[in-house]
Order: C-alpha cells, then structure tokens, then sequence
C-alpha cells in the first residue's frame, strides 16, 4: 500500500516543485564535483581512466548519501512539525492515517530524488572514462567528460527555465557556463 501511495504522490503539485528543485540541485552539485574530480584527477597524473572512474564513484556514493539522509531527515522534521500543527488544530492523533501515509510518501520521494540527482550528475561524466584506453586517451577521456558535464548542466538549465517560462537557451548556457568555471579553476589548483 505504501508503494502505491509514493507512486500517486509522485505526480501531485505538492510533491513534484520540491522533488524537481532537490534532483536538479543536487544534480548541479554531482555534475559539477564530477568534473572537479576528473580534471584534478587528470592534473594529478592518475595512470587510467579505470583510476579515475573509481575515485568518481567514491564522490558519487558520498553525494548520493549526503542527498538522501539530509533530505530524509530535513523531510521527517519538517512532516513531523506539519503533523504536530494539524493534531493541535484538530484536536486528534493523526498516527497511521492517510494524512500520515501522504505525508511520509513525501519524504521518501524527496529524499530518493534528493540522491539521485548527484547520482546521474557525476556518474555521466565518468562514461568517457570506460573508453578510455584503445579508443580514448586519458586527455581525451577527460575533455569529453567536461563536454558530457557541460552538457547535462544544460539539459538541467533547459529543464528548468520551461517551468519558468524564460528561454531555454539561454538558461541552459547559464548552467553549462557552471562546468566550464569549474574546470578553468581547476586547472590552476596546486597539484
């Protein structure tokens, strides 16, 4: 019964602006530490691209982690307070009512899309990496994962300016021009 209540809410007004604002967030977040790791890892003289994509995933699991706890936890203190309002309000104990069930079915697709946002941000950038070797060099691997980092910071700018009417282009650039700053700075970087 849970599962089919998380599966309703997905789509609900309530649910959706605050589930997309964690995705997209924490997705700028993963992109934009998946090209801090792979330009520094590429500057530190890292051997391959198996190399690389193993020190990704550790930033990856660490993200993806922080993503759902915090939101997890965020999202149980703020359900725990509406619901503690709505009792005084009504003078009833709410445990183990639809009120309830709605309200943790929240949390949970909140905090799943809180992780999985930096998941898909860092883990796409990594794929060059997996070529790296016959068809790639190390150099190579790296340019295109920032060209991949680029361009899902796009794809989250385009998304979101369709939510708010503004042109797609433009915010699009606004996110990518994110991967590039990151990348230039870390080029300079002692290392």
């Amino acid at each position: 019964m849970a599962s089919n209540s998380i599966r309703e809410r997905i789509g609900i007004d309530k649910i959706g602006p605050i589930a997309r604002r964690y995705f997209v967030s924490n997705g700028f977040d993963g992109a934009l530490t998946g090209v801090g790791i792979t330009v520094g890892a590429y500057l530190s003289g890292v051997p391959d691209g198996f190399t690389v994509i193993k020190i990704g995933l550790g930033g990856a699991v660490g993200l993806t982690t922080s993503g759902v706890w915090s939101v997890w936890e965020i999202e149980r203190a703020e359900m725990q307070a509406e619901l503690h309002d709505i009792e005084e309000a009504m003078l009833t104990d709410l445990s183990e009512t639809q009120v309830e069930r709605d309200k943790t079915s929240t949390q949970v697709v909140n905090a799943l899309m809180s992780g999985l946002g930096p998941l898909v941000g860092l883990l796409l950038p990594l794929i060059p990496f997996l070529f790296e070797g016959a068809p790639l060099s190390l150099f190579q691997a790296t340019l295109l994962s920032v060209a991949v980092t680029v361009g899902v910071l796009f794809t989250f700018g385009a998304y979101m300016s369709m939510i708010s009417r503004q042109r797609w282009y433009i915010a699009g650039i606004r996110m990518g021009l994110a991967g590039i700053v990151v990348a230039v700075i870390s080029i300079f970087l002692p290392g």
